[in-house]
């Protein structure tokens, strides 16, 4: 794990050695002082010479003013340091995210998602700031001070050293439980963030059925949970840093009173025992650190443990090293045997074999669960079939960069997703970078015009978050409108029309049947008058087709189609 936390300082080498060396030079400074100031009790102060302390108090500040020159690089471009790495991080995070499945998601919560990219790394930003720093000058100012202790006066060095072994054994004790407290801590965030955003996402519905209560109920819960799991890991920081702080005052204590004894027996100069004080103060200064590591490195270890298992999740549908830019797709799409199931106790799909030609457009009905809508997703490849092969145009989905593949097939469903920015924004992203007399085209052909004129700011109105400014249909135009910016020669609808009302679903219908013009076309009905023009019907049971005909054909046949137009 250290190897690979490592490896994230080797673009910024040169900003770590400048942090690092200005660290090490300030903490030898700091060695200085104390000696500086025996010097001058016994040797300056005694000589009588004005002019000559004068030197030396102004040779002492411009160390001083030194050394402020060397904390502030430290504080500034150290914290750069951090910065970068948390950033390059994130932008690992996210970018693997926008790679996993949708059968990941499918399971996964969105606010512990957001905590895992936020606050896991903001944690980690500032242990790559101060994790190799802070323990070398801990170690060699510890190391340092107590060489000149020992120097100074050997019996009181040994006196000072009795706090090593306690400091040891704190860090040994409470380290390993302060890294689970806060793995704990990450955890409770996960859960709090997922029920703030549930709540929040869901307030008109939470207002709806007056359950506000209900969800105070719930997120109190939450609340108390993550209070009882934070206090839990201040009981630990309290304890560690409580008996690091009684062990090394009662060690200066014990140094000042022998301190004294030695300086009225004379074994020990006025000068040295001021210097030796201060020294006591340097000394205990990276045991202070180090226990304070006690508190923020295991914040940091916790972070980046879940930083990488989240790195470790497996990319399950990802583009093989094999695979090519598919060229421009004429439509033809085979479902070879296909089965499909999101877990051995959830079959979905049984078996399914179907070709789709080019331009043609085929339906799909049947109850809810019959795998209608898993069936598609297979087409952009979003899920992998269990067995079987689907293939477009003759070539194997997996044989096609995802980002070729995607880039040609058009998705319409029920469910409008939009962003929370400008409607120009959210119909451009059928196609970055489109042109205005593009945009405004697709919204034509949408049938946004009227709407769009009506609006205050026009194309640059803010829609708000998941569109909520616009109304249903409104919102499925703005669907549309992407998907004739985008031009695909293959489209899915997924029941785009489903949740509107008969007005409002002429007028969208219309629109979809302009986008379907020329191009292979797979759509979900759940009202069936909608595809009654379809090339083909497809009536699928329980994963399998069970019936395929034109309209009249399976009206005719007085079965399954009969059943569900009945």
């Amino acid at each position: 794990m250290l190897r690979q936390f490592f490896a994230y300082y080797r673009p910024w080498i040169g900003l770590f050695w400048l942090d690092f060396g200005c660290a090490v030079l300030s903490g030898l400074l700091e060695l200085a002082f104390p000696l500086a100031i025996t010097g001058f009790i016994d040797h300056l102060l005694p000589m009588g010479d004005w002019s000559l302390t004068l030197t030396a108090a102004v040779a002492l500040l411009v160390i001083y003013l030194l050394n402020t020159g060397l904390m502030a690089i430290v504080i500034y471009w150290g914290h750069m340091l951090g910065i970068n790495i948390e950033t390059e991080m994130r932008s690992r995070a996210f970018a693997h995210l926008t790679r996993l499945s949708w059968r990941w998601f499918d399971s996964s919560a969105t606010g512990k998602l957001v905590a895992r990219v936020t606050r896991d790394l903001e944690e980690i930003g500032e242990v790559a700031h101060h994790g190799p720093e802070d323990l070398f000058i801990a170690i060699m100012t510890f190391a340092g001070a107590f060489l000149l202790m020992f120097w100074l006066h050997p019996g009181l060095a040994v006196i000072t050293g009795v706090i090593v072994p306690l400091t040891g054994w704190i860090i040994a004790f409470y380290g390993g439980r302060m890294t689970n407290a806060w793995q704990a801590i990450y955890a409770r965030v996960g859960a709090f963030n997922v029920r703030l955003e549930e709540t929040i996402g869901g307030i008109r519905v939470v207002q709806a059925f007056a359950n506000e209560r209900h969800e105070h109920g719930l997120f109190a819960d939450d609340n108390a949970k993550y209070r009882s799991t934070k206090l839990s890991a201040y009981k630990l920081m309290a304890a560690s840093t409580s008996i690091n702080y009684m062990g090394m005052r009662l060690v200066q204590v014990v140094v000042m009173v022998a301190g004294a004894y030695f300086v009225l027996t004379g074994a020990m100069t006025t000068g040295t025992f001021v210097g030796f004080l201060l020294l006591v103060n340097v000394f205990f200064r990276p045991l202070e650190k180090i226990a304070a590591v006690i508190e923020t490195y295991p914040r940091g270890i916790a972070g980046f443990r879940r930083y990488l298992e989240l790195l470790a999740t497996e990319q399950e549908i990802a583009d093989r090293p094999d695979a090519t830019a598919a060229p421009a797709l004429k439509g033809e799409i085979v479902l070879d045997h296909v089965s499909f199931a999101y877990d051995e106790t959830r079959p979905i799909l049984h078996d399914i074999s179907l070709t789709v030609r080019p331009g043609e457009t085929v339906a799909l009905v049947g109850p809810s669960g019959a795998g209608k809508s898993t069936l598609l997703a297979l087409v952009p490849r979003f899920y992998e079939p269990v067995t079987g092969e689907v293939r477009i145009d003759g070539r194997p989905l997996a044989s096609m960069t995802l980002e070729s593949l995607r880039s040609q097939i058009g998705l319409v469903s029920q469910d409008v997703f939009l962003f929370g920015g400008t409607l120009r924004e959210n119909i451009a992203y059928g196609r970055l970078g489109a042109s205005e007399a593009d945009i405004l085209e697709a919204a034509r052909l949408a049938q946004l015009g009227p709407m769009i004129e009506q609006l205050p700011n026009g194309l640059d109105t803010i829609v708000g978050e998941r569109g909520v400014m616009l109304s249903g249909g409104q919102k499925q135009r703005v669907a549309i409108a992407r998907v004739f910016l985008l031009d695909p020669p293959i489209l899915l609808l997924d029941e785009a029309t489903s949740a509107l009302d008969r007005e409002t679903e002429r007028e969208i219908q219309q629109a979809l049947n302009t986008l379907s013009e020329g191009r292979t076309t797979l759509v979900i009905a759940h009202r069936l008058g909608t595809i009654r023009d379809a090339d083909r019907i497809l009536v699928m049971e329980s994963g399998r087709i069970v019936e395929q005909g034109s309209h009249e054909e399976l009206l005719a046949r007085q079965a399954a189609y009969a059943r569900l137009s009945a």
